[in-house]
């Protein structure tokens, strides 16, 4: 058949995959970004030997039977990754042609995915310490009733565990307070030397209970910059604690302030923090992983230890928000470096 002159132009123009399928069920009209995504020449010929996928062609003949619209996924790989287009097919009743447009919704489908694993993630951290506080509670309401000894113990335990749960409730809102200002500047002028300076200060009795020696090397001079001063001391009480925790007892931790005319990731001046423990170090395989939600190179010492897993996807936004970058390092059996660089003006 003759496809309208119209309709065809549409077809060319549309920014977005499209083809077009007559009353003989083939295809009659398709544009460049559609020809790209299907791979094989398709102008005259049968829709289902180029659409396949049979929920696509599903769509289409529900349309060609009588339907207004119909919606499809169509699944592809694209340089090695999976990619999710939307299928819309529709009617013009007029000239008897159905279009198909697609419509990349990979991200749409990447953060419904992320959204399921954050809540599967929460109800397992959640789980595990109010499965604890059930059973010790039911412990001493009946065989532990009247064991002095045990319900001491056990109480220990319950706060621990209810501590655990506060810590991670916590995280999630202060995570939840971070992205949502990910993408506001910050205003004020900050000092960096006095930030760390404080955070050293308020992190020296973990560091004396945990027999781990803070190695401050601080300009004297302040050293200033555009930035949220709370955050900004989230993220270096953060990483000197971490370090504090993981670095081992007997241990120390080396706290640096550099500043530069130029940091080439910046690609502008900035201010390098850098805080390098001595301890076990952290295998390279989980390096790029770090900042991840409740991701653990060590999960059953970092629980342990008190972690939530969501520390340093905390530092990750605020870095971000403040156009900075986190640059971690290690050595397995000699320690780990994190760098916080951050731009000046």
């Amino acid at each position: 058949m003759t496809l309208p002159l119209p309709v065809s132009e549409v077809i060319a123009a549309l920014p977005h995959p499209a083809l077009a399928i007559g009353r003989d069920e083939q295809i009659i009209a398709i544009n460049e970004a559609a020809q790209k995504l299907l791979g094989t020449p398709a102008q005259g010929r049968h829709f289902i030997t180029i659409l396949r996928q049979p929920s696509v062609v599903e769509a289409v003949e529900r349309v060609m039977a009588g339907s207004a619209r119909a919606v499809a996924q169509y699944l592809t790989i694209e340089r090695g990754n999976d990619v999710t287009y939307e299928v819309n097919a529709s009617r013009i009743d007029s000239a008897g042609v159905v279009i198909a447009s697609f419509q990349d919704v990979t991200h749409v489908a990447a953060a419904g995915q992320m959204r399921r694993d954050f809540v599967a993630n929460v109800s397992h951290e959640l789980r595990t310490p109010l499965t604890a506080l059930t059973g010790f509670i039911e412990t001493l309401q009946g065989p532990a009733r009247d064991d002095t000894a045990a319900r001491d113990r056990f109480l220990d335990i319950m706060s621990k565990e209810a501590g655990r749960m506060n810590r991670l409730v916590g995280d999630l809102l202060s995570l939840s307070r971070v992205e949502a200002e990910e993408r506001v500047r910050p205003t004020e002028l900050c000092d960096l030397t006095a930030i760390l300076g404080t955070t050293i200060r308020n992190l020296n009795p973990l560091a004396v209970e945990a027999d781990v020696r803070l190695r401050p090397d601080l300009p004297d001079a302040a050293v200033t910059l555009i930035g949220d001063t709370d955050q900004l001391l989230q993220v270096f009480t953060n990483l000197i604690e971490n370090a504090i925790k993981y670095g081992g007892s007997g241990k120390n931790v080396h706290i640096s302030l550099a500043q530069h005319d130029r940091i080439d990731a910046l690609r502008a001046p900035g201010v390098v923090v850098s805080v390098r423990d001595e301890g076990p170090g952290i295998d390279a395989q989980h390096l790029p992983r770090l900042t991840e939600r409740f991701y653990r190179a060590d999960s059953h010492r970092s629980r342990a230890l008190g972690g939530t897993g969501l520390g340093l996807a905390i530092v990750k936004h605020i870095l971000n928000r403040h156009r900075g970058r986190l640059r971690v390092s290690s050595t397995v059996g000699e320690g780990t470096e994190f760098k916080v660089l951050l731009p000046i003006g």
